[in-house]
């Protein structure tokens, strides 16, 4: 029995593991299948002739304000940019950690500084 409840849980482990955290085995894969799996994108960008890039957020709380119910405490996004090539496939992805909201992206902000193209 002990055997079986171990082996269930490295199979949920294992499954857990293909999250967004994965998004280098997205590369070559088409635009479709990867909005199947991630759900629909927080912002869309426009990369010019490139393509498009999407953009996913997750906000991540501070807690270490635990003690007291009252103050919000500090969080941040991690986000991941998505670039879609002109063929509708995944060509590269980027990772990052800010302190602004995604409805504080600027695509014109962000091109001015280089972030929008592919690498």
């Amino acid at each position: 029995m002990k055997n079986y409840v171990f082996l269930i849980t490295i199979i949920l482990l294992s499954a857990c593991s293909t999250s967004k955290n994965t998004a280098d085995n997205w590369v070559g894969k088409t635009k479709q299948n990867l909005i199947k799996t991630w759900g629909s994108p927080i912002r869309v960008f426009d990369n010019s002739t490139d393509g498009e890039i999407l953009v996913y957020a997750d906000q991540i709380y501070n807690e270490s304000n635990r003690g007291d119910s009252r103050a919000a405490g500090s969080s941040y996004w991690n986000y991941t940019y998505i670039y879609i090539d002109k063929s509708e496939k995944v060509s590269s992805f980027r990772n990052e950690k800010q302190n602004y909201p995604p409805q504080a992206l600027d695509s014109d902000k962000l091109s001015t500084m280089n972030l929008l193209t592919a690498k």
